[in-house]
């Protein structure tokens, strides 16, 4: 009972027994037959799909707070060109940082064209592969312009910009409900770390912006806004959108309707007109226009950057990550319920994959400063020339000497929330050399995740969900492997890195690709396999020792409160 059929695997003839296949014995000479031209069509479909696979590509733009950088990413979300480019900060009084806007648009189309001579020098064909870009960017950041003549009004206000205390003091005096005012309808207290606050500092600081907006020429957006509105033409009928996890860090965004929320934008004296129109993450908003690298392809997702390493991480409910980037920021998502942080932490969108998809919520603690005190140490102390030399020079010391480093440079956010803080250096002796104040630089950004993760656990024990989180960690900080297991020490469970820890272009890769038929959500989902490439850091400190250094921690926390006004 014999039967074969004829394959041209590698390009020679081939037989194969067809034994296994149920009572083809029994088939006559024509069904077998037409049974093996079957077996053949399905095997060179098969072929083919295999061949397309590797033709496909999708681009991510990662505009992020020091650099922007665009990946290419194959049909396996590999990444197989990328470029990278730094752009200048802007300090003009202590607490303020500003960027150009326009030089942030330049950078992107270095990157872009970098990154696509990369790919196509390693023998990728992404000219005819491409089928879309996705997009994450530093967030809260805000920038205004004109629409006729494209160039922005002012430069942009960088979300850790502390220069909207005042207007911050003054609202909280005025509002009846204070500091927490809007968190019914955002999720979010009133802080200088928003969107809506930089607007008001502009539209009271800026000659001319109240006038343009009057006329409808003067609109606002946040970096993904900005990018979206040059990319697809600028004055040439650039679109004027965000999506809705940019739009949650406004404080203008409703977090139930997902629209712009009036009475908050009557109540700030705010303008509905400068506004942009709310997206889903996932679907095709619009083309690249003529003039960049790239030009046809559309645009099909687009995230905040922490929103997007969710995204990147495989974080369903119940799950949270921490990207250690300039800042620090932990997620946790809490499926398509919006639930209150008793403990400092704020309520946001975790992702909206698709137009007609559901919402997915997250508890969220940001930290302010954690890869920028390591910038800090290499640009303002000279004590590194790199970023990459601080793990070298921490492990020369077993611990910090009894030091701790708190780096409230603009203040602290979650879950302290003190925009009176500044930073503070403390435990300092004779002992003390360069590698005790590196190893506590390392340390702040371990303790501050502790502090939000802390919190996270206290909400979910007051859902009455006793489930330990699994850490996932990314962004550029994870590749010092001291910072991982400092980390893992202080928490007292283990912490996951990803073999790829660049997750927040990934995520907008695949949020884009999803949009256009590349990835699908099972694919993205599929966290098993991406566990089993990861590397595991388990604690080993000992937690007698632990619970002392938190102690310590908290206290020096607490003496850098109200130093603020020492500056003046």
């Amino acid at each position: 009972f014999a039967y074969y059929y004829y394959s041209t695997k590698a390009g020679t003839p081939h037989f194969y027994p067809l034994l296994t296949f149920p009572r083809f014995h029994f088939y006559t000479h024509t069904q077998r037959s037409v049974l093996v031209k079957f077996l053949l069509f399905i095997r060179q479909r098969r072929k083919k799909t295999r061949m397309s696979d590797s033709e496909v590509f999708i681009g991510s733009i990662d505009q992020g707070t020091t650099s922007t950088r665009f990946i290419i990413y194959d049909r396996l979300a590999r990444a197989v060109g990328s470029h990278q480019v730094e752009f200048t900060q802007f300090y003009p009084q202590a607490g303020w940082v500003e960027h150009d806007p326009m030089e942030i648009v330049e950078s992107v189309r270095i990157c872009m064209a970098r990154a696509l001579d990369k790919a196509t020098a390693n023998g990728h064909n992404v000219d005819s592969g491409l089928k879309a870009i996705g997009i994450t960017n530093q967030r809260e950041t805000t920038v205004v312009w004109s629409k006729s003549t494209g160039l922005p009004l002012y430069n942009a206000i960088v979300w850790m910009d502390a220069r909207t205390s005042s207007i911050c003091r003054k609202l909280e005096k005025e509002l009846p409900g204070g500091r927490t005012h809007f968190v019914e309808s955002c999720g979010l207290p009133i802080s200088t770390y928003f969107s809506a606050l930089k607007l008001l500092w502009l539209l009271d600081n800026v000659e001319g912006l109240n006038e343009a907006v009057k006329k409808g020429d003067a609109i606002f957006g946040t970096i993904d806004t900005w990018l979206i509105w040059n990319l697809t033409g600028g004055v040439e009928n650039g679109l004027h959108v965000t999506d809705i996890s940019n739009a949650s860090r406004t404080m203008l965004m409703n977090l139930k309707t997902l629209e712009w929320d009036k009475s908050t934008l009557d109540t700030l004296g705010i303008s509905a007109k400068m506004l942009p129109k709310i997206i889903s993450n996932s679907e095709i908003i619009g083309n690249i226009a003529k003039g960049w690298p790239i030009t046809g392809i559309p645009i099909s997702g687009c995230l905040g950057d922490q929103h997007a390493a969710m995204v990147g991480q495989s974080c369903r409910k119940g799950e949270a990550k921490s990207t250690y980037g300039t800042g620090a920021f932990i997620l946790l998502n809490t499926g398509e319920e919006v639930i209150k942080s008793n403990h400092g932490l704020l309520s946001t969108v975790a992702y909206k994959l698709g137009p007609k998809a559901p919402v997915n919520y997250a508890l969220e603690g940001s930290i302010a400063i954690a890869g920028a005190a390591v910038q800090w140490l290499r640009d303002s102390l000279g004590i590194i020339s790199s970023a990459s030399e601080i793990e070298e020079l921490a492990s020369k010391v077993s611990s910090t000497g009894g030091v701790y480093f708190v780096p409230a440079f603009n203040g602290l956010f979650a879950p302290w929330w003190r925009d009176d803080a500044r930073g503070i250096c403390i435990g300092i002796t004779r002992f003390t050399n360069k590698s005790h104040i590196a190893r506590a630089v390392l340390e702040s950004m371990c303790f501050q995740v502790k502090d939000v993760l802390d919190s996270m656990h206290k909400d979910a024990e007051a859902k009455s969900d006793k489930t330990e989180f699994l850490l996932r960690v990314d962004g550029g900080a994870t590749v010092n492997n001291l910072l991982m297991q400092i980390q893992a020490d202080l928490l007292g469970s283990s912490v996951v890195r990803p073999a790829d820890i660049e997750t927040t272009a990934l995520g907008a890769a695949y949020a884009a690709g999803l949009a256009v038929g590349v990835y699908t959500e099972d694919e993205i989902f599929a966290s098993g396999e991406k566990l089993k490439q990861a590397t595991i850091f388990k604690p080993v400190l000992e937690e007698e020792l632990r619970k002392k250094k938190a102690d310590s921690w908290c206290r020096a926390v607490s003496r850098s409160f109200d130093l603020a006004d020492l500056s003046l």
